[in-house]
């Protein structure tokens, strides 16, 4: 089990805390271990948008596993940011020690840097406060026009919405990408990339589209990229005929079902490839019976 514990500030911004919360609080409807805490230095706060919210004043136990999110607060300046108590900086200062992962929204990379732990690190914030927090921090490489930056188990983002793109980003490296994207479906949002680099799966990359057809064909590719799955099959399971869901799929992502499942096997085999395996290897793990067509597959990727 997996603990994700927000830290309130006075004035924290609703989104920049409920888009991680909702991304996690899903991930455990969907059957991964989380549960969620949240823990201010007062019992009760009040969101920039007004809404009172209760916290507990002592921090639960933290083993390396579990998360600790600062989400963003509204304030001018990072210099008229609420104050952030000693022991708190020292709990987020523990946690990274003993190979924690900690993260922030918004304006709350404020608060890691004021912990110690962007320091020769990359990070990033809103782009309002870019500028200030590189002062303030000037130990710390602050990138610009990112949605999030991730350095050494320090994630930062960029605030407010960004704030998902940083909770799907880590359940994609903990759960899959598979897992992400249907949290992402469940969510009604789709998988942003990260500004500076494409997204690194095709299971998010071709998500970006509502079509519920079209997604429920995605989940059953993705699940068994690796094995036979005909058209004819695919079609029926999702209800439509083999002519529609071509034409559906291609519109939503660009692909057909055939290349969509092949530019998983693809990716797959690559990752098998840089870990040692050979590429005949490869080819049987992820399904093709012939490795001469993994061969023409990588020959035409750029």
């Amino acid at each position: 089990m997996s603990h994700v514990v927000f830290f309130l500030v006075p004035g924290v911004h609703l989104l920049d805390l409920a888009g991680p919360a909702q991304v996690f609080s899903t991930a455990a409807d969907f059957g991964h271990p989380y549960t969620l805490s949240y823990v201010a230095e007062q019992p009760q706060v009040t969101s920039a948008q007004g809404l009172p919210l209760a916290a507990r004043l002592d921090w639960p136990e933290l083993d390396p596993e579990d998360l600790v999110v600062v989400p963003g607060w509204r304030a001018v300046t990072l210099a008229d940011a609420p104050a952030v108590g000693a022991t708190t900086l020292g709990v987020l200062r523990d946690h990274h020690a003993q190979g924690g992962t900690v993260a922030s929204v918004c304006a709350g990379a404020d608060a890691l840097g004021r912990a110690g732990l962007l320091d020769g690190r990359h990070c990033t914030t809103h782009h309002d406060v870019q500028d200030e927090l590189a002062l303030r921090h000037p130990k710390a490489t602050v990138v610009r026009d990112v949605l999030f930056t991730t350095d050494d188990r320090v994630i930062t983002s960029a605030g407010i919405a960004s704030g998902i793109d940083l909770a799907l980003h880590i359940v994609a490296t903990r759960h899959g990408p598979a897992a992400a994207a249907q949290i992402a479906r469940d969510m009604v949002v789709y998988a942003r990339r990260n500004g500076h680099e494409p997204q690194t799966s095709a299971m998010l990359r071709h998500r970006s589209h509502l079509d519920d057809t079209v997604h429920r064909a995605q989940d059953l590719i993705d699940t068994r990229f690796d094995r036979p799955l005909p058209l004819p099959a695919l079609a029926s399971a999702v209800g439509v005929s083999e002519r529609t869901l071509t034409r559906l799929f291609t519109r939503a992502t660009g692909l057909t079902p055939l290349r969509y499942q092949q530019t998983l096997r693809l990716e797959r085999a690559e990752h098998l490839i840089s870990h040692g395996a050979t590429i005949d290897a490869a080819a049987r793990s992820v399904g093709f019976e012939d490795p001469r067509m993994l061969r023409r597959l990588r020959a035409r990727t750029p």
